[in-house]
């Protein structure tokens, strides 16, 4: 048996190579929504593909990790080499959707496959029917761009320019395309060379022991965890807010079963799909599982597979949370979100000093794209936005946060999207403007952000959810508020959820707002000086003050 410091200093330096990777491929990528928002997530896996370290990115990727090296080990068994690089970007079995694209390594000493590096990296444009590759209208995947099953991009170390030439030719931004691909090619060399250091310096057989224990002391940690809940079932429903094919609201279900030390999520009485790309494959839904589970036994423990070894998943083929092959899943991170939030809202019910109520959930992605009058090129500008997230037992919801989905992600700099695109940024506040989840903890704030077009001819759509209900409260806490954007146009306002693109002009406005939080416990309970610094502070009305939280002697 090895030492445990042993096994600790190597698992730091697995810890080390991944957060690595992420450097490596932020600043070599092309794309702003790589480099500025991080849409991207590192990591290693073993030699049965099973996760060991990630890096801090996209959660929804991470929980992919598995899925995506076991099916290269599937596919490829025997055939895989020293020197090859694989791409994979199936949304159905493993993956998001097709502009996810996965990189993979296999990593071998002395001729003995040992591991794998992935990073995976949202790329701007994968082809398909509409700039951005996630139309709102797409009804099949071959509407959504290139589909990357698993192929070899390096043979034994040659590249295979083949694979180049198809995805240049069929994205819309070759050059911004090939230069993420480079970059994350770039991060799984350096975990490569890395993993190579640490074993030369400790032994191989010292690494797959350290591998084997990160997995078995997150499991005993999840098992105790799931001990320590009370055995039962626990039945909750949602509704998603339609799509962009009909309005009409689709149920969504989950039945949460503990059983001494395991948990089975059961999804049975979810909604079928439509054909609208609002719907996620299985791959995406049990990483939304993860997250969630990890976040409520160990919000803070490095994240590897052995976490998520008694956690069972059932549900038919064929929902809007278990998509099939052709379906679209442009907007699997709309929907899977939802998965999470009811998976949440499940936990609620059960450990009170550990969740919260409901969020803002939506990424409420702004897609812009035409030709800078600037300097006469086509630009695209994909930009996620932040909202309110709701209270916990213990203190306010978190405002200005992004989603569930995606971990450490940002929205742009002012600056830095004013320079690179042709739009104006006009406000940048907290969403005070609509009702916010009130208790004895209060929902966190949305985000209200206007742009100013300013040149002819771009185009604009997008996805929200949680446009019709809204963010949950929680324990007498009342609900959050909507999402939804404001065009301004011709002296005309409409508000808009979901559109396929439409055309905008120089000097049309667009408003963006996200929800606010729901709340926590009754409004009633409330500290008295919360309530009169949120007054101070414009949080709340003297209204809201007296009829909600009970205090007459404010004006």
């Amino acid at each position: 048996m090895m030492d445990k410091v042993t096994s600790d200093i190597i698992w730091g330096k697995l810890q080390a190579t991944s957060d690595e990777m992420g450097v490596i491929l932020a600043k070599a990528s092309m794309s702003p929504v790589i480099y500025e928002v991080l849409d991207f997530a590192c990591g290693i896996c073993d030699n049965k593909g099973e996760c060991i370290s990630i890096q801090n990115g996209i959660t929804i990727f991470t929980g992919t990790f598995t899925s995506d090296v076991q099916i290269i080990l599937k596919k490829f068994d025997k055939d895989i080499n020293d020197g090859d690089i694989f791409l994979l970007n199936d949304p159905h079995y493993s993956g998001t959707h097709l502009n996810d694209v996965s990189v993979i390594k296999p990593i071998f000493v002395d001729d003995k496959l040992i591991a794998f590096a992935i990073a995976d990296a949202h790329w701007a444009d994968i082809g398909g029917s509409a700039p951005g590759s996630i139309s709102p209208e797409a009804s099949e995947i071959y509407q959504e761009g290139v589909q990357l099953p698993g192929v070899r991009l390096y043979k034994k170390g040659e590249i295979q320019k083949d694979i180049i030439d198809i995805i240049s030719s069929n994205v819309r931004y070759p050059t911004l395309a090939i230069g993420d691909l480079n970059a994350e090619v770039a991060a799984v060399n350096i975990a490569e060379k890395r993993l190579k250091e640490i074993v030369k310096k400790y032994g191989l057989d010292k690494v797959f022991t350290t591998f084997e224990y990160l997995k078995d002391t997150s499991e005993t940690i999840s098992i105790k965890a799931i001990r320590n809940m009370p055995n039962g079932t626990y039945e909750v429903e949602d509704i998603i807010d339609g799509d962009s094919f009909k309005e009409d609201p689709i149920p969504i279900k989950l039945k949460l079963t503990i059983k001494d030390e395991e948990i089975e999520f059961d999804f049975d009485g979810t909604s079928d799909c439509s054909e609208s790309p609002l719907k996620c494959g299985k791959g995406a839904l049990f990483s939304q599982i993860k997250t969630v589970f990890k976040s409520v036994v160990d919000p803070h423990g490095f994240s590897n597979e052995g976490w998520f070894r008694p956690l069972k998943l059932k549900i038919p083929n064929g929902t809007v949370f278990s998509a099939m092959y052709p379906g679209s899943t442009g907007w699997y991170y709309e929907t899977s979100s939802y998965a999470a939030d009811l998976v949440w809202k499940a936990f609620a019910s059960i450990i009170k000093n550990k969740t919260s109520a409901g969020h803002y959930l939506t990424l409420s992605p702004s897609i812009f794209y035409g030709t800078d009058h600037r300097n006469n090129e086509p630009f695209f500008a994909l930009e996620p936005h932040c909202g309110g997230w709701g209270a916990s037992n213990d203190s306010d919801g978190t405002s200005g946060l992004i989603g569930i989905l995606d971990g450490d992600t940002y929205n742009y700099s002012i600056e830095l999207f004013e320079n690179k695109f042709p739009i104006r940024c006009h406000q940048f506040k907290f969403n005070t403007e609509d009702e916010v989840g009130h208790g004895e903890f209060r929902g966190g704030f949305g985000l209200i952000r206007e742009y100013e077009l300013l040149c002819d001819n771009i185009s604009f759509y997008c996805a929200d959810g949680r446009t019709k209900t809204k963010p949950w409260g929680i324990y007498g806490g009342t609900e959050g508020s909507n999402n939804y954007k404001i065009i301004r146009s011709n002296g005309k306002e409409r508000k808009i959820t979901i559109t396929p693109p439409i055309k905008l002009n120089k000097g049309d406005k667009m408003k963006v707002v996200t929800a606010n939080g729901g709340g926590y416990g009754k409004p009633e309970n409330r500290e008295r000086k919360k309530v009169l610094d949120d007054l101070e502070n414009e949080f709340i009305t003297s209204e809201i003050a007296q009829s909600v939280y009970k205090l007459n002697d404010v004006k």
